[in-house]
């Protein structure tokens, strides 16, 4: 009875992460619907890759701002009452504008104000328990947020294949009409967080500032459960919160160091590929729903991949496994941009599929296997310090290779761009090599996971 009811009072306490996740689910399919909606409008590669560029850097002040400011109030749910209704503002705004510049504007508006929530949100779900559980909170706000997402793409894929055949509604106004209906989904889900948030907050300013520090000793990632986000909000909050670079770089060992040079090698190369993939894809002749089944298809792959990736790292060495999904997507990036132009229609389509669930399942491997790999390289001392690095260098690395990928883009082509993409990744899987530290034993990865 008392398990029962625990679980019971557990389930009502969360039931307002249901209105986060439906908006979540509208952030999720404007993510690739802004960079289709800004071709529709003129934009060229180059601009792609800048939406992309400017929505990883817009985070930051938000996140950082927001935290400030919840640190001295005394109530939690206005943070995100507000970052919901902003976000249905900002979609409704991007939908009214017809022009690329405008779109680029509107999108960094958005990932400001979701970015902005993310600190607030992360001390809400622990709050009253103890840090050892902190993982499996992080867990039921990333559940939520992980299948809104995904929803939310697959939402999209769906309207993009039906709307033009039932409405009769060309490739723009499709897009509209989603955006604003994205906006309705988020604006919904404010109103379920008004109804269904529990009862004021009793966290206290100092106790806020408490909690925020062991979440950032703790990790700075808050465990496995936030893995499928490469530089989230969530991540990039906690990493620039107290970061010092010029301290960790005195007390980083040499091979901590390569390491994390690696790993801002290979997020700069991550996003020269996706940064202008959607003007690729549109480009090479694919539908706006086959193109969201793509991403459908590579988030998928990451999804259903943590669980096995992860007890599978436990039991063998993560440089190496993180080495051959590096592998695996130096070779699969450029593969994108010849199966996309010289395969036939259908057979390419199935051949972008199975590339793109691949991609999916590597960037499963290479999020599971990189936090256990700067845990173990880094001394006890500076590990929660080591890894807020690690992602404010991934954060930097995925706005820098967006604007990057989408230059070379425009000026070379994307066989060029995917190519750099490889080149980018290869040099990165040759420094993880030569990163030193002798391998991880089953036991000792557990520590990572």
């Amino acid at each position: 009875m008392t398990d029962r009811h625990g679980r019971s009072n557990a389930g009502n306490r969360d039931r307002w992460l249901f209105g986060w996740a439906l908006g979540y689910a509208a952030v999720g399919a404007s993510s690739l619907v802004v960079p289709l909606y800004a071709i529709e409008l003129g934009a060229n590669a180059l601009f792609v890759g800048l939406i992309a560029a400017t929505a990883a850097f817009a985070g930051a002040p938000g996140a950082v701002l927001w935290g400030r400011l919840a640190a001295r109030a005394k109530r939690r749910r206005p943070f995100i009452l507000v970052a919901l209704a902003a976000t249905a503002g900002a979609l409704s705004l991007t939908a009214a504008v017809s022009s690329p510049a405008a779109v680029l504007v509107a999108n960094a508006l958005l990932w400001f104000v979701v970015a902005a929530a993310a600190p607030v949100l992360n001390l809400i779900v622990v709050e009253g328990v103890p840090s050892k559980e902190w993982d499996r909170r992080f867990g039921v706000l990333n559940h939520y947020q992980g299948y809104g997402w995904l929803g939310g793409l697959v939402v999209g894929a769906v309207w993009s294949a039906l709307a033009p055949r039932l409405f009769g509604l060309d490739a723009l106004a499709v897009q509209r009409r989603f955006l604003v209906a994205a906006a309705v989904a988020a604006a919904l889900g404010a109103v379920l967080v008004r109804v269904w948030y529990p009862e004021r907050s009793t966290l206290s300013a100092r106790r806020f500032a408490r909690v925020s520090a062991g979440i950032r000793r703790q990790s700075g990632l808050v465990g496995r459960s936030v893995r499928a986000v490469p530089y989230g909000p969530s991540r990039l909050y906690w990493a620039l919160h107290s970061l010092d670079i010029d301290d960790l770089r005195e007390r980083m060992s040499p091979e901590l160091l390569r390491y994390l040079a690696a790993a801002t090698l290979f997020f700069v190369g991550f996003s020269v590929f996706f940064g202008p993939l959607p003007a690729y894809l549109v480009g090479s002749g694919r539908t706006a729903d086959e193109v969201f089944a793509l991403f459908v298809l590579s988030s998928l792959g990451s999804a259903v991949s943590y669980a096995k990736v992860g007890a599978f790292a436990a039991r063998h060495d993560p440089r190496r496994l993180q080495a051959g999904a590096l592998a695996t997507r130096g070779l699969a990036f450029p593969a994108v941009a010849v199966v996309g132009t010289q395969v036939a229609a259908l057979a390419g389509l199935v051949a972008l599929g199975a590339t793109f669930l691949v991609i999916g399942v590597t960037w499963a491997v290479i999020a599971v296997t990189a936090t256990g790999l700067v845990t173990r390289l880094a001394p006890d001392r500076i590990r929660g310090e080591a890894l807020g690095a690690y992602t404010a260098l991934s954060s930097l690395g995925g706005g820098v290779g967006s604007a990057l990928g989408g230059f070379v883009a425009d000026a070379a082509g994307y066989v060029a761009a995917f190519g750099l993409a490889g080149v980018v990744v290869g040099c990165a899987l040759v420094v993880v090599l030569l990163s030193g530290g002798r391998g991880v034993a089953a036991g000792e990865q557990s520590l990572a996971d």
